[in-house]
């Protein structure tokens, strides 16, 4: 049935992280915060970075122009950019941390996060013996997980900050974009929940669903037909090309119609996550460009000169596709480089063999959309682990862990109390499996407890 439900595969016991490691990423992950937003900012630089991609990947080259579309007039663009961001980390065994890729649009599964740290707690207390022989590595307490509270907070605050710019009557209104046939709904509803807990009304809408429902009040207040003046709109769609597909729509060519949608909603005054210019931030095409920045280039986007040098070290290696990167990959072993698109949602990376057959395909008007990334060898967990998946036990002896890292800022601004930090969210898969999406790969959640 399509309305079957699934619970997400899960792990019965944390992974261990040390006290200063957990604290580094926290400050690493606000300081990648406050980069992506002002690269958010810096039209003229997205303008740069993403044109030579434009000509060989038909979805950045619309983005692209949907950007400047939003930008090109001599007026300001009146949208509150809000940034809810996800950075995933994986701990090297010879380097350390680093990232892995940003996520700026759709940054999702946060609520899930908190739940898995509330389930571990659960049976922490209700089992703990049991508890503490599965999970001997770890020896201090749980890492606590406020993912719901810290993602609703900034959203709310964001939003009271447009209805009160407005001050007209009613609630302070939410509206998440979804995909057709959304299939990651219970993570979603946890947000909206939190949000109406705060008094905020929320609606859910496809990109074809508000078509010709938007309309233009007073001083570029954003109306939807049916419902009224909205304060803040949320973007769980839009990172893929078939999120602006509509069969039904008479239009001279693909996905202009919804895509217009997006473009007119960015320009009124209604607080927005995530904007053209944060989703373009947050490629992975601007994450290997940024990894290439000495710490001047960082200064110059507003950071200090130590967090130039942690968002240096941080951003780990990457290098565009060339004849000399090329002749590299050839010549390094094969377990050196992951070869990267500019997809999202998993599923858009090579490893092995598969790299070179990839890049013998690849012309050189292709070369600009991939880039290499140094892979990452993270240090299994020292004894098996336990997860559960489709209500069945399994038994994973080599598990590995990501570590996403929500940060919020609202108009270059921290939106939450522990400077910009929002939460975490764990996923971990056998170091077999190269994708470790819950929902794409072979991931299941997680959660963390301190080592120390």
């Amino acid at each position: 049935s399509s309305y079957s439900a699934v619970h997400t595969p899960f792990t019965l016991t944390p992974t261990p992280i040390s006290r200063k490691s957990y604290q580094y990423l926290k400050n690493a992950t606000g300081i990648l915060s406050k980069l992506i937003y002002s690269v958010s900012e810096d039209h003229d630089f997205l303008y740069s970075a993403i044109y030579p991609i434009k000509a060989g990947n038909a979805f950045f080259s619309a983005l692209l122009n949907m950007h400047q579309q939003i930008h090109s007039s001599s007026r300001h663009a009146p949208r509150l950019p809000l940034l809810i961001m996800r950075s995933d980390f994986m701990d090297d065994n010879r380097d350390g941390f680093r990232l892995i890729e940003f996520n700026g649009i759709a940054a999702g599964m946060g609520p899930f996060g908190q739940r898995i740290h509330d389930l571990h707690h659960y049976l922490q207390r209700q089992y703990p013996a049991v508890f503490s022989d599965l999970s001997n590595q770890a020896t201090g307490a749980l890492v606590d997980n406020q993912a719901i509270e810290g993602l609703s907070a900034a959203i709310c605050q964001a939003t009271c900050r447009i209805k009160q710019e407005f001050g007209d009557p009613g609630p302070a209104r939410f509206l998440m974009i979804v995909q057709e046939n959304e299939n990651n709904v219970f993570d979603q509803h946890l947000l909206e929940l939190a949000l109406q807990q705060k008094g905020i009304e929320t609606h859910r809408r496809t990109f074809r669903e508000l078509h010709n429902q938007l309309s233009t009040g007073a001083d570029n207040r954003l109306i939807l037909e049916g419902v009224g003046p909205l304060d803040t709109v949320y973007l769980r769609a839009g990172y893929q090309y078939s999120d602006y597909e509509a069969f039904n729509i008479d239009e001279q060519e693909c996905c202009q119609a919804l895509m217009a949608t997006r473009v007119f909603i960015e320009q009124h005054r209604v607080a927005v996550n995530a904007t053209v210019g944060q989703q373009l931030a947050t490629s992975k095409r601007v994450q290997m460009l940024l990894s290439q920045l000495g710490y001047d280039e960082f200064v110059a986007f507003g950071l200090t000169l130590q967090e130039a040098k942690i968002a240096k070290t941080i951003l780990g290696e990457m290098l565009p596709i060339s004849p000399d990167s090329i002749n590299l990959a050839k010549e390094s072993p094969s377990e050196t480089w992951v070869l990267k698109n500019q997809g999202e949602g998993g599923g858009h990376c090579l490893f092995g063999a598969d790299i070179l057959t990839k890049l013998t395909e690849l012309t050189p008007q292709q070369y600009q959309s991939w880039s290499l990334m140094r892979r990452l060898h993270p240090q299994p967990r020292a004894m098996p682990t336990l997860i559960v998946r489709k209500g069945e036990l399994h038994k994973v002896n080599d598990l590995i862990s990501e570590l996403g890292m929500f940060s919020v800022q609202t108009d270059n601004n921290p939106s939450s109390a522990e400077h910009s930090f929002a939460g975490y969210l764990i996923r971990s898969k056998s170091a077999e499996s190269t994708e470790g999406g819950v929902h794409s790969g072979q991931g299941v959640l997680d959660s963390l407890v301190y080592s120390d």
